[in-house]
């Protein structure tokens, strides 16, 4: 059983929990626009299918995967790398903990972005305002100065996003039609980092980094700055 997958993370498939094959940065290991997944991280059967069939856990599955009994067969840990589905509550030691958000008044419109970034005690607000474009430009542009701001690249990054758009072109493969230089861009700014992963969440769930990010995007847009 020969893979390149550096990691697995718990996900679902066709409404089943499986573990799903993740890369260096933690994104869904990708060939021949196919996923690599398996029911249990101990059986040696493997499968390749479709990345449309994948979708993250809800509330209620990691509820029961918190109160569920301890399987008396299972001694063995997931391995390391393993991209969690839900954010930190509070600072994790040695990472740097990134949220991203992008607003748009209109499609395209008046445009700004939002980062909160967190790293032990420290933490930091950007608000920008990027003039008329898309919401989904914003949401990238807010990955790309998230990176640039960030000037440690050997330690280890988690950026947390709510845009389907942005995670799907950055981890699960999927083919830019527009924005293909920004997006490139991005990829080339996340290879110079030793340890980064992008982390796809809900919106709007009452996530406080999250929360934060998307004031801070929409207030760009009403103070143009």
């Amino acid at each position: 059983m020969k893979t390149t997958a550096s990691g697995w993370a718990r996900k679902k498939f066709k409404g089943n929990k499986v573990w799903v094959a993740t890369d260096k940065t933690g994104c869904p290991l990708i060939q021949n626009n196919k996923v690599l997944i398996k029911y249990q991280l101990d059986q040696d059967y493997e499968y390749w299918v479709v990345p449309d069939h994948i979708s993250e856990l809800d509330a209620d599955d990691l509820i029961k995967q918190k109160t569920a009994p301890p399987r008396s067969v299972r001694k063995k840990s997931p391995p390391p790398g393993i991209k969690m589905p839900s954010p930190p509550t509070a600072p994790v030691e040695g990472v740097i903990t990134v949220f991203t958000d992008g607003a748009s008044s209109g499609n395209p419109g008046p445009s700004g972005i939002g980062i909160f970034m967190e790293y032990g005690r420290h933490e930091r607000e950007i608000s920008r305002y990027i003039g008329i474009t898309t919401n989904n430009v914003a949401e990238l542009k807010a990955v790309e100065i998230a990176l640039t701001e960030i000037k440690r690249k050997d330690f280890p990054v988690r950026i947390y996003t709510d845009s389907k758009y942005v995670y799907s072109l950055l981890c699960e493969g999927w083919k830019a039609k527009k924005n293909t230089e920004l997006i490139h861009d991005i990829k080339k700014l996340m290879s110079e980092f030793s340890d980064i992963k992008i982390i796809k969440i809900k919106g709007h769930a009452g996530i406080a980094g999250n929360e934060r990010a998307d004031r801070m995007a929409t207030n760009a847009i009403a103070s143009r700055k």
